[in-house]
C-alpha cells in the first residue's frame, strides 16, 4: 500500500499537504458565512489557496464556480477538504482517489476508519479530525509559489 502516514504523524501529513497544495476542493462548503464550513475555506482562500466548492445547489462559492460533485471539477485538485458527516466520508474518499487528488482531509470532529482505508489503499494522504485553519495558523503554511 502507498501509506505515507506510517512514516509521518497525521499532523506532519497535514502540514505537508498545506505546504505543497495550491488547489483545495471543499465538499460541504457552506453558503452561510456564519458557519465554519464557510469561514474556514474563506480563510484558506484569503492566504492564497484556490478553493473550489462542492455543493448540491450553489453555482458560485467564494467567487469561484461550484460543482455538484468532485467528479464534475474540470481541473486537478491537490486535496479534498471534507465538511460533511462521517458516514459520507468513505464515498468522498472514493471520489478523491478517483479524481487523482493527493489527499483527503476530514475536518475537526470527523473521523472514518473506512475513509482512511480507502485513502490508504488508493495511495493518497489521509488526515482526520483536524481543522485546516488551525494547521494553517499553527504551522504558518502557505501554498507554494506558482
Amino acid at each position: 500500500m502507498g501509506d505515507q502516514n506510517t512514516a509521518e504523524s497525521m499532523d506532519e501529513v497535514a502540514e505537508r499537504l498545506m505546504r505543497t497544495s495550491r488547489t483545495i476542493a471543499v465538499v460541504g462548503l457552506s453558503t452561510d458565512p456564519a458557519k465554519s464550513a464557510h469561514s474556514v475555506p474563506a480563510r484558506l482562500q484569503s492566504v492564497g489557496y484556490r478553493v473550489i466548492g462542492v455543493h448540491p445547489t450553489a453555482t458560485t462559492l467564494l467567487g469561484e464556480p461550484a460543482y455538484r460533485s468532485l467528479d464534475d471539477i474540470p481541473e486537478p485538485v491537490d486535496f479534498v477538504d471534507v465538511f460533511r458527516p462521517a458516514p459520507e466520508a468513505a464515498g468522498i474518499a472514493e471520489q478523491a482517489v478517483r479524481i487523482g487528488a493527493r489527499g483527503v482531509w476530514l475536518q475537526l470532529g470527523i473521523a472514518s476508519p473506512e475513509a482512511r482505508r480507502i485513502a490508504e489503499e488508493g495511495g493518497i494522504d489521509y488526515v482526520e479530525d483536524r481543522c485546516t485553519a488551525v494547521v494553517l495558523a499553527v504551522s504558518g503554511a502557505r501554498p507554494p509559489a506558482a
